[in-house]
This record gives C-alpha cells, structure tokens and sequence, in this order.
C-alpha cells in the first residue's frame, strides 16, 4: 500500500475556500474566485443579451465550462487566457447586474450522466446547431447533437460577407504556422456536415493544392485578419475579379448554446433551465452529479446514497457503528438526518465536489461524500476516512458560528488519533484550505490535532469539547495563538 493512500485527507467543504481560477491577462496573472470569474465572463462573452434568464443560462454554462477545463493553460501557470480561445473575460465591464445573475446560480454545474458536461456555447448557429463530433473528433455526446433552431431564426437570420485578397490569406495562413499555396485564388468546400457548415476546404493557387479543416481556417483568419473575417463555417465561397467572397449566415462555431436563441427564449418567457435543457437535451442542472442512478440504503440514524447498493452496503454498517462509538466517545448526541454519498467513481466525485483526488472525503453539515468505497478498501483508508467524517458530522452538529477552522479540524483529527507531538505552530485557514499540494496540507493537518492535544493536556478533553458550543475563550483566541 502506498502511503500517500494511508494518509488521504477528509476535506471539510464547510471550512473550503472558494474555488480560485487563474486567469492570463495580458502579461499578468489574476487569481479570481469562481463566481467573480463568471461575472467577468458574462461582462465578456453576454453582456448584451437582453434576457436575465438567458445570461442565467450562460452562466451555469461558463461555471461548468471552467470546472470541467480547468488548467487548460496548467503548463504556462495558469488556468485559463482571457480571450476566446478560452473564454473572454472582461473585468472592467462586470455590472451589479451581472454579479447579480453568478449569484442567482452559484454553484450550479450542467450534468449528464453523473458527469459535468462540455458546456460548448457559440454566439449565432444559423438556424441549426452542430453535432460536435462532425467538427471535432472525439468530441461527440449525446447531449451535444444538433437541433434545429428556430429561436436563433425568429428575428431573421443576419447574413455577412467578407471580400478577401487571396495573397493576404495565403500570407495569414503561413503567420498562422499553416501550410498554403503562394495565393489562395480558389477554395472549394469539399466536405460539409450534416448541417450544411464547410467542414474540408482545398485551398488552390498557383498549381498547388492544400487540404485543410474549416475551422482551422476561421480560427487562422480570425487570429490574424480580423473575428469579423470568416464568422462561422456557414458559408459559401466564390472567386472573381481577383478576390475571394464569403457569403454566409451565423457566427461561432455552432456548438452546444445558442446565444442569440438563448437571448429569444428569455425574452419569450423561458426559464434559464429551459434553455439549458433544449441546447442539451438528457442534461440536468445541480451543484452535485446528477444523471447518477442513486437508490438509497436507510439505516438508523444514516442513509446512504449509492449507485451500486451491493458493493456499499457495508458502509452503512460501518458509518453507524462509527457514530455510536464517537457519539459515546465524545458524549456528543448523534445528530439525526447523516446522508453519505459513495460516488461510483473519481471522476465523478472530483466533479461533484470540486476536490483532487488525493482527497477522500468531503464533509458539508450532515452529508458526507465519499470516494468509491472499494477503491478506499483496498488502499486500507476506508475505516480511517469514516472516522473523520464521522467526528466531523459529530461536531459540527454542536458546534457555534465562529469557531476556528484550525480548532474544527484539528478536534476530528486528534478525536480519530490523539497525538502526543508537541505543537510547533497554528496552521492558517489558507494551510488547511488549500488543495493544490498534498504535503502540505498534511502538514496542516498534523499542526492543527498537535495544538488540539496541547489545550486537551492543559484543560482536559471535557473542558476543550464544551467549547464547541460556547466558543473558544478568550485566551486561546489571542492574536498569538493558543497557550501550547
């Protein structure tokens, strides 16, 4: 067994900070929580839409789309760029308005399957919406077919153009590091998709021929030339008099929401789940994995929640007796109404809790949720796990507002493993909060149940568990620290 299983962490999602993306901005990097970074989305990428439930769509789909890609730039050192290759973000245009819409959702993720879906969204789709997997290989779900869209048509379908020098395009393409012809005097559209985008262009000129995607095309125009070059790969092309004309309709790529048809069904009286649910259909909305097939196992005082009742019904078993024990240990009551949750796999419990993987278990008032049960077993960190949430519930469900995270955590863990170690220092909440680095989080940890063992030695274990409902006094709240 290897010990970083031994010693898998309990995080606490009632003491967890906000989730915190990190932005490229020029040449900075800004660190926004999750909900200022949907705002500044919204500012960037809807800020017009006239329908509030039209951007509260939007915003349950910019969350997702961040959790879900999160670290897409994680070699550079930061999380996402602030343009659209991205998502745009606009800090200077966030209004009370918009704040207004993050916080109507917060939290909410888009679902399919227990998963947190791709959350593609594009600014005009024609008419029709695009199959993912026809642009992009391995990329296709169900929830991101095609579908006709009349809203996006209702007020007319804008069409664009765009006359182009076919040595400017070649001379773009080869800035774009892509292989052309000298000129690009000629391009056919030898491909289409379903829904009649160009999906392979041959780019001709000069006796040479070049193959080329569609939208690799768009994204080196739109990089070079200008976003209101090639708008979208519904389109046309001819050649004459020397140029190139585009003749088209729509805007993006074409997958997932529509904008422009978002913004109609708000303004016609849909709800931001509505919208959802037509651009994605089978998807649902929540702040948990939903489209999990979860059937409940009831037990005393606990219900477990699980997807495969007959490999978890042990731990029902297991978290009762847990609670007896530490409700007797503690002389604490049980609190009534303890739900766990065993997520089927890693994935989705990352998914659904915002925690890495190196953490095992998340713990928020009465509802613990836990990594798959078998794959804890087998690393020996089952039972060490249940101990911590359990101890968590425990306190939690006497404990007064105000209370140090410090003190929370280090009582579950001296409660689970009284320490004898001396305490060399408080850990601070950003320590304990933390889930970028394994280390040291356990090393918080550890400080943390040491300072709990120094005031237990100093005032007794009775004397330390009554001030979860009185609070700490006022010694041990000093700006110093505990007397250790």
């Amino acid at each position: 067994m290897k010990r970083a299983w031994a010693v898998l962490l309990a995080a606490v999602a009632l003491h967890a900070a906000p989730l915190v993306i990190k932005v490229r901005q020029g040449s900075a990097t800004l660190e926004l929580p999750l909900e200022q970074y949907v705002a500044a989305v919204l500012a960037g990428e809807s800020a017009v839409f006239r329908s509030d439930e039209a951007m509260k769509a939007m915003a349950v789909g910019v969350r997702t789309y961040a959790i879900r890609n999160r670290g897409r730039h994680a070699a550079e050192g930061f999380d996402f760029c602030s343009s659209t290759h991205c998502q745009r973000v606009d800090l200077h245009a966030v209004t009370p308005r918009l704040e207004s819409v993050a916080a109507a959702t917060q939290g909410e993720l888009l679902w399919f399957g227990g998963k947190l879906a791709m959350a593609y969204y594009t600014a005009d789709c024609g008419g029709h919406t695009e199959d993912a997997g026809s642009l992009w290989a391995g990329s296709g779900a169900p929830y991101l077919k095609g579908v006709e869209d009349v809203w996006c048509t209702r007020a007319g379908a804008p069409a664009w153009q765009w006359s182009a020098d076919p040595l400017a395009v070649a001379a773009a393409l080869r800035r774009a590091q892509l292989q052309a012809p000298p000129a690009v005097e000629r391009i056919d559209v030898a491909q289409r998709t379903s829904t009649g985008r160009a999906h392979i262009l041959i780019l001709n000129g000069g006796g040479e021929s070049v193959r080329i995607s569609a939208s690799t095309f768009r994204f080196a125009m739109g990089r070079e030339l200008g976003w209101n070059t090639v708008r979208s790969e519904r389109y046309d092309v001819l050649a004459a008099n020397g140029h190139l004309f585009f003749q088209g309709s729509g805007a993006g790529h074409g997958v997932g929401l529509c904008q422009r048809g978002a913004d109609e069904m708000g303004a016609a009286g849909r709800s931001y789940r509505d919208i959802l649910a037509y651009y994605f259909p089978g998807t649902a909305v929540g702040v948990t994995g939903r489209g999990l097939a979860w059937q409940r196992l009831a037990g005393e005082s606990i219900a477990l929640l699980t997807t495969q009742p007959g490999q978890d019904a042990s731990v029902l078993g297991l978290a009762e007796r847990q609670l007896r024990e530490a409700a007797r240990r503690t002389g604490l009551a049980p609190p009534a109404g303890v739900e766990i949750r065993v997520y089927p796999d890693i994935e989705t419990f990352r998914n659904a809790t915002g925690e890495p993987g190196w953490v095992a278990a998340r713990t928020q008032g009465r509802r613990i949720e836990l990594q798959p049960a078998t794959l804890l077993r087998s690393r020996g960190a089952l039972e060490k796990t249940m101990w911590h949430e359990v101890f968590h519930v425990l306190l939690e469900a006497q404990a007064v507002a105000g209370l140090p995270v410090w003190f929370r955590e280090g009582l579950a863990e001296y409660l689970e493993r009284p320490v004898a170690g001396a305490a060399a220092s408080i850990p601070t909440d950003e320590e304990l909060r933390q889930t970028s680095d394994a280390a040291r989080a356990r090393r918080a940890y550890a400080e943390a149940a040491a300072a709990v063992a120094a005031l237990v030695r100093r005032y007794g274990e009775p004397g330390v568990l009554a001030w979860l409902r009185t609070g700490l006094p006022a010694e041990v709240r000093t700006a110093g620290g505990p007397p250790l």
